[in-house]
């Protein structure tokens, strides 16, 4: 699995610990940044990794500012992105399970480090589950992404 990585300031403790995290799992990643504690914009960078994920050259992002509310607003605008922010494995394993989610956002001022990557692991290891009844609810939300994206 290919991952695309992102964050602001707020969030690159918590990315830098993913990364390591990746690398000891052996997955394949980009870190499309930020790398430095300088204060920066959240959607230069977690709308680039949603980007990547959109057209199909990572099959799922992660991304990360202060409380990961407006890195997941701002990646959700990447049409083809469902990007959910997620506090406990059990939503990451919901969001997956049902909604097909593609891109994770965590809060790196907010969640621990040892339950982040609890997060992610769940968020990474948890397939969709292909029941109609939640793939006709992702068909939904990507008529109404074709409807306002014009």
């Amino acid at each position: 699995m290919k991952i695309a990585l992102a964050c602001d300031h707020g969030g690159l403790a918590l990315k830098n610990q993913i990364i390591a995290y990746l690398e000891e799992r052996g997955d394949a990643f980009c870190d499309f940044g930020t790398a430095t504690c300088d204060s920066c914009d959240y959607p230069d960078f977690g709308v680039a990794a949603a980007e990547a994920v959109a057209k199909g050259e990572y099959s799922r992002g992660i991304v990360v500012c202060t409380t990961g509310i407006g890195i997941s607003i701002a990646a959700n605008k990447v049409p083809g992105v469902r990007c959910a922010l997620c506090a406990d494995p059990l939503s990451a394993r919901m969001t997956r399970l049902h909604n097909d989610a593609n891109v994770l956002a965590l809060g790196g001022g907010i969640t621990g480090v040892a339950l982040a990557l609890e997060i992610v692991k769940v968020f990474l290891e948890t397939p969709f589950s292909g029941e109609a009844r939640h793939q006709r609810r992702i068909d939904k939300i990507t008529a109404i992404e074709r409807k306002y994206s014009k």
